[in-house]
């Protein structure tokens, strides 16, 4: 897995248990699967399981379910190994709760910024989840909550911290992490489209590379 002086970085939106492998080697520290259906990267259970099961002990194993009811939860959990649960839609603070005493599992909340007027609820969500991340606001008409290859003005984080672990998302590349890493002071890094050949087909290369370009330098001391 990642160093300690290097950032932590999750790879989303796995669709082949191949993959699996090739975030191990890597070094990548999280695997996303993505329980979406209008994604191009959206798993069935059985998929699910094949991959989530060719995951190496210490890769661990992301969720990522968007206004999902307990019926969809309940039965990828019954089948699926899984080691968080991201929200990635209009889950309120009242809805992690009740996840988190269901499964027991810890909760990403991913939030979309904007503007200024997003980061509260950056706030408001970090007093209830167990990470956030922090991903590029899609436009009102996308089809998508995330997975857009869209970022956002880093400089509106700057300077920010919660009081727990958080992520960075949206429209990251092998071409730009580092400088994401310099404006954030992120410590861990979220990818999907900014690593794959086309939708839904993740580049060994290209994870390689941004693994790389996310370590090539100290974390920064913030």
């Amino acid at each position: 897995m990642t160093g300690q002086s290097g950032a932590r970085i999750k790879v989303c939106g796995l669709t082949a248990p191949d993959d699996m492998d090739v975030l191990a080697r890597a070094g990548v520290a999280y695997a996303g699967l993505n329980f979406y259906p209008p994604s191009p990267r959206a798993l069935s259970v059985s998929q699910a399981r094949a991959i989530a099961l060719a995951a190496p002990a210490g890769l661990a194993r992301v969720g990522l379910f968007v206004n999902a009811d307990d019926a969809l939860i309940d039965a990828v959990l019954a089948d699926v190994p899984l080691d968080f649960l991201q929200l990635h839609g209009n889950e309120s603070p009242a809805r992690l709760a009740a996840l988190r005493a269901r499964h027991g599992l810890p909760l990403i909340r991913a939030v979309g910024v904007a503007g200024p007027s997003d980061l509260p609820a950056l706030d408001r969500f970090a007093q209830v989840a167990d990470m956030l991340l922090v991903d590029a606001k899609p436009a009102p008409d996308a089809a998508l909550p995330g997975g857009n290859g869209l970022a956002f003005d880093w400089r509106l984080i700057a300077g920010r911290r919660w009081p727990v672990p958080w992520l960075l998302a949206g429209g990251l590349t092998p071409r730009n992490v580092a400088e994401a890493i310099r404006l954030t002071g992120a410590r861990q890094l979220d990818v999907s489209s900014g690593v794959e050949s086309a939708p839904g087909t993740k580049d060994a290369g290209l994870i390689a590379a941004f693994v790389a370009a996310a370590q090539a330098g100290p974390v920064p001391a913030v």
